[in-house]
């Protein structure tokens, strides 16, 4: 019985490789979409391992689960897993690995419940700096215009979307380099980059010990906005989404020495500046083709011995 601890140690092997080959690669900069399907698939990947070694260590402690697990297969195929065969580590490795399966699944409750708390506070926020006026109806458009001095755009997601741009923002960024900073949010809102943002945070959070969900959610927080430079670089150009970015974060100096918390602004500026080529479309199929495999491998090993005694 040596499939489940080959799939947890596939699925170290995978957290502790996976990273460090995309952190070394260059294309993910270049490619931010293919490297955010990228790094989905390796936590996939990791996650999966898990979930099916649970369900074969289950399988072996506890002839209840056996039956549900097997309950179709011929008697070869039960006989090839060796089920009769699991030690004592079988039911405690099952019942660690569930309570982390419900433990991430709560903390992605709690990050869900954050997020909507935190969208119902900046709508609530909405209401109080733009209020409707006696006898006005809420306006059915997407687009809600702040009075504020620093520029500023941000996506507010749920039933009813908003794109909120404050009139600071408004006069600093004329013609083409507001549409690219518009573009950019919608780009934010149309790939669901939130949902991206809250599965890598919970993660993170509910494990803070394992490095490959810290490097997730710092990837995520990093890639989405190159993908959503991109999408507003190829409608309004590379140097007109540059302009915008400089324009829109010019005074909250973080274009000089210490612009810790928006360290990123100067290196998506740079990017963009750079034009770095985008990759063959062969390439780029052949890259999300091989990051798709990643949680493809556990679940052949997981039908290794079952395949063999079909022959």
């Amino acid at each position: 019985m040596m499939v489940p601890v080959a799939l947890l140690l596939l699925g170290a092997l995978t957290a502790a490789v996976a990273p460090r080959l995309l952190a070394r690669s260059c294309w993910p900069d270049r490619e931010p979409v293919v490297a955010l399907w990228a790094w989905q698939c390796v936590v996939a990947g990791v996650l999966l391992c898990c979930a099916l070694s649970m369900t074969l260590s289950a399988a072996a402690a506890w002839q209840a689960v056996r039956g549900q697990v097997f309950a179709s297969a011929p008697r070869a195929v039960v006989d090839a897993y060796a089920l009769g065969t699991a030690g004592p580590w079988a039911a405690p490795t099952a019942v660690l690995l569930a309570c982390g399966g419900l433990w991430s699944l709560a903390m992605l409750v709690r990050e869900v419940v954050r997020a909507r708390a935190r969208r119902r506070g900046r709508r609530a926020d909405l209401l109080v700096r733009a209020p409707l006026l006696p006898g006005e109806k809420p306006a059915s458009g997407r687009l809600v215009v702040l009075e504020g001095e620093r520029p500023d755009a941000w996506w507010l997601s749920g039933a009813a979307p908003r794109l909120v741009i404050t009139t600071a923002a408004l006069r600093r960024l004329k013609g083409r380099r507001l549409d690219a900073l518009l573009a950019h949010e919608q780009g934010h809102a149309q790939a669901r980059h939130d949902w991206l943002l809250n599965c890598s945070a919970a993660l993170a959070v509910g494990f803070p010990q394992v490095p490959v969900f810290a490097a997730f959610r710092d990837e995520m927080h990093r890639l989405v906005e190159l993908a959503a430079d991109d999408t507003a670089s190829r409608r309004f150009g590379r140097l007109t989404t540059a302009l915008a970015l400089v324009d829109l974060n010019e005074e909250r100096g973080v274009f000089g020495p210490t612009p810790a918390p928006l360290a990123h602004v100067p290196q998506r500026v740079r990017r963009l500046l750079a034009a770095p080529d985008r990759l063959p479309a062969l390439r780029r199929l052949g890259l999300t083709a091989t990051a798709a495999l990643v949680p493809a491998v556990p679940v052949l090993v997981a039908l290794v011995p079952g395949l063999r005694a079909l022959g």
